[in-house]
Formats: structure tokens, sequence, C-alpha cells
């Protein structure tokens, strides 16, 4: 007797694999779904979700699930020095949880350290980015901060792209238009707000809160409608870094780059702005300003271009004058002063590592009688400050 092998059956065959495949799959979606969010989860099991941080009148509750965890500790920018933390207590369900005393009302970040690994809330929305770190936020309301909060109108942050040539490549900046512009035909004046060294064309509006400051001074009448320009100023990078565009390698040493990234904001930045946009396009209306290094960038922009921006407004930055570069000094500010400007506004703090160049800017135009002021105030080289001068120069634009 011959025996015969049963014939394969290819249908029979792939649906059994496919089975497997789909019951794979079933297994990983499931996996993923119970993972993305943890206030997700909760709601789907019925659970009480984690609230964190949760503002009372006079304490800040923060809380984090970690069941497996030894040790939790808290990490906040209100804390006197980076190695300042708080212990949380661990409850019930491996829930920690501490209690504070309220922190003066001001925009802070925090994190927790778990077991010696520092992680971000996944409770709070509210993240900010600092060049290359996303950090958790706490906005503690009050008069200090009120300009911080969303506005009754709201204006438009933009994400708009343009051409270079002086840097040669396609850039991108964020450009904010006040409430009312899309649908009125009013030309408005522009304030170009240049940030520092590690920021990028999103930090402004991220961690200075600019669209709500100016959402707020516009709505109760204390700043003239206006555009604001928010340019990235690493010459080499088209966007921010978390667009994952290559950088273009920039030869500083190149005579041809010396103020590459100033000249490209007068001879590409302003010319694409007043020709895309409903603008004032004259020096009057015309502002600039910048922190740290945008600072430096405002001041240079001002000295190569006399009379191009009538408002100048350096943060947290001055100037280092010695015997080789005074007479230079001398003549670039003197030009500025003969081209003439409506208003010329420093601000730095008193525990600002370049306090000294700002006092040197100062007493320069000073000695040379050029108008201006001079707004010191407490602090060092921080976002606290720079929202406040923004909140306070901004008002004095385009009078």
């Amino acid at each position: 007797m011959k025996y015969f092998k049963k014939p394969v059956n290819i249908n029979e065959n792939y649906k059994i694999y496919t089975m497997k495949k789909l019951f794979l799959l079933s297994i990983i979606c499931i996996s993923f779904v119970t993972g993305i969010s943890a206030q997700e989860l909760a709601n789907f099991a019925g659970r009480q979700p984690v609230i964190s941080p949760e503002i009372g009148l006079n304490q800040v509750t923060f809380r984090i699930s970690a069941p497996y965890a030894d040790t939790v500790k808290l990490y906040g920018s209100w804390m006197k020095d980076f190695r300042s933390t708080v212990n949380l207590t661990m409850g019930e369900n491996g829930l920690w949880s501490v209690s504070i005393p309220a922190p003066s009302p001001e925009l802070y970040t925090y994190n927790f350290i778990v077991d010696g690994i520092s992680v971000n809330d996944p409770n709070n929305v509210l993240m900010q980015r600092d060049g290359t770190r996303y950090l958790s936020v706490l906005l503690v309301p009050g008069e200090a901060t009120a300009n911080y909060f969303e506005a009754g109108k709201r204006g438009t942050l933009s994400q708009v792209w343009y051409d270079s040539p002086t840097l040669g490549i396609n850039r991108r900046m964020f450009v904010y238009t006040p409430y009312g512009y899309e649908s009125g035909t009013e030309k408005y004046p522009v304030l170009y707000l240049l940030h520092g060294a590690g920021g990028d064309e999103d930090a402004w509006s991220t961690m200075g809160r600019a669209c709500q400051i100016m959402d707020n001074l516009i709505e109760k009448k204390l700043a003239k409608p206006m555009l604001v320009v928010m340019p990235n100023g690493n010459p080499g990078q088209q966007a921010a870094r978390t667009e994952l565009i290559p950088e273009k390698q920039i030869d500083r040493a190149d005579p041809k780059m010396a103020n590459a990234y100033v000249n490209s904001i007068v001879k590409d930045i302003v010319p694409y702005i007043e020709k895309h946009f409903r603008v004032i396009a004259k020096p009057s209306g015309r502002a600039i300003a910048g922190l740290s290094m945008g600072g430096g960038h405002t001041i240079s922009c001002a000295n190569l271009y006399p009379g191009f921006f009538q408002y100048i407004c350096p943060l947290s930055m001055g100037i280092r004058v010695n015997d080789e570069n005074r007479a230079r000094y001398d003549s670039e500010f003197k030009a500025l002063k003969k081209a003439g400007y409506k208003l010329y506004w420093i601000a730095c703090g008193d525990s600002d590592f370049l306090i000294e160049s700002a006092r040197t800017l100062d007493a320069t135009l000073t000695r040379l009688g050029m108008k201006h002021t001079f707004f010191v105030n407490s602090g060092g080289h921080t976002w606290t400050n720079w929202r406040i001068y923004l909140n306070n120069f901004a008002p004095l634009l385009f009078k």
C-alpha cells in the first residue's frame, strides 16, 4: 500500500498566516493604546485622572504615578539653585505627590526626578521647548502674569518660509499678526523680535509668550496693533532643529560672512514682509529688538543701517569698548544719531552677566548726546526678565 502526502492547501495556509498576523497586530495595537496616554487610560478604565499641577489659592500640588519607584523628587526653576529639590511621598496605587507653597506669580519650568532620572510631568499639557530640551511649565496666575494668559481677542501666529539670497538658503520665520488683520485693510507697523543664543524662531512665541503679551497689550489698548516677526538667528539653520533639516556649514572666519545674518534681516526678511503683508514700509513703521545674541544683532543692525529702524531695543546686551574699536563705535553711533530715531531703549538685569556691557552702551550713548532709556531691574539673564521687557517696551513703539 502506498501512502500519499496530503496536498498542500495554499489558501488554507494563507488564511492561517493571515489570522496569526492579525492576532499579533491586535496585541500590538492593544499595547500601544494602553500606553499612549495616562489620561486616556484613566478615563477608559473609569479611574480618577491624575491632576498635576493643581494650583490652589496658597499652594501647588504635584503628582505622578510611579508605582515601582524608590524615590521621586521635584525640581522647579523657582527654587534657589539647581541642587534644590523637594521629596514626594507615595500614596495609594503608586501615586506620588507633594504640596508646596505657591511661588510668586510667574512662568516657571519644572521636572520630576524618578530614581535619579529626570522626567517631565506626563499629566501636564503645558510644555515649552528650550533649544533641545522640553520642559513642563507651571504658570502661576497674578498681576505679574496677567498678560501671559490668553486674551479675549487673539491674533494669528504663522510659520512663513522665505528665500534668503544673502545666506543662500530657504528659511523659516514666525509671524504674528494682530486680531483683525485678516479681515481688514489697514497697514500695520512691524516689530522684528530676535532671540538669543541657543534659541530659534520658536523661542519668543514659546518661552517669551510673545503672542499672549501682544494680544493682551493690544486688547487693553496699551500697545498699538502691530506685526511681530520672529526669525531664526542661526545663519546655518533653515529652521528649528526639530524640523530635522540639515544645517548649512558657515565659515564664520570668512570675511564674506561678517554680519551675514544682520544683512539678511535688512536685505531678505524686511523686503519679504513688506511685499507679502500689509505693513507700513518705511522707517517709522519698523522696530527691532532682541535679547542677548539678538540684542547684539539689534545693535549691529541699527549701526550698519542707520535710519532703517526708528525704534531700537537691545535687551540683556551692550558693547565692549576698547582702544581698537572706540573710533568705529563712535563713528557708527554718530551716523545713527544723524540719521535719526524715535526710541533707543536698553534693558538689563542688575545681576545679568552682561550688565557691564549694557552700562558701557548706556555710557557711550550718553557721552555722544544720544537720547535713550536704560531700564535696569533685578534678576539675571532669564526669560523672566525678557518677558517683562517686552511688556514694557512694546507700549512705547510707534507712538
